[in-house]
């Protein structure tokens, strides 16, 4: 998976926006201003920092060498994944389910308003 493919898979989520708040240099992807990605999208290797169940994150860091604690995040939520070196379908579940965590999170009220969108 590319840079390109990260950030439209990114944008795909429904209410899913990038913002810049870090500089110019690093993607951050929110749903309703939480964030569930974070990627500095022109980096060699291209990494992404998602969120992750904690005790999914320790199973994950485990079976891959290319999942790591998140950088400079909570790393008992986040990791980081080096991008190229796993199949694009995990990265793509990964992200998926960084979402989810942060949809899962919010207030009921947007919980609802997600779903009707």
């Amino acid at each position: 998976m590319r840079a390109r493919e990260l950030r439209a898979l990114c944008l795909e989520f429904n209410a899913a926006v990038e913002e810049f708040p870090f500089g110019p240099e690093t993607s951050v992807f929110k749903v309703l201003g939480k964030m569930f990605a974070l990627s500095a999208l022109d980096g060699t290797p291209l990494t992404v920092n998602l969120k992750c169940d904690p005790d999914d994150a320790i199973r994950l860091r485990e079976e891959h060498p290319a999942i790591a604690p998140g950088y400079h995040m909570n790393k008992r939520h986040w990791n980081t994944v080096t991008v190229g070196e796993l199949p694009d379908r995990m990265v793509r579940e990964l992200v998926e389910d960084s979402y989810d965590l942060v949809v899962a999170g919010l207030p009921r009220a947007e919980r609802l308003r997600l779903d009707r969108g």
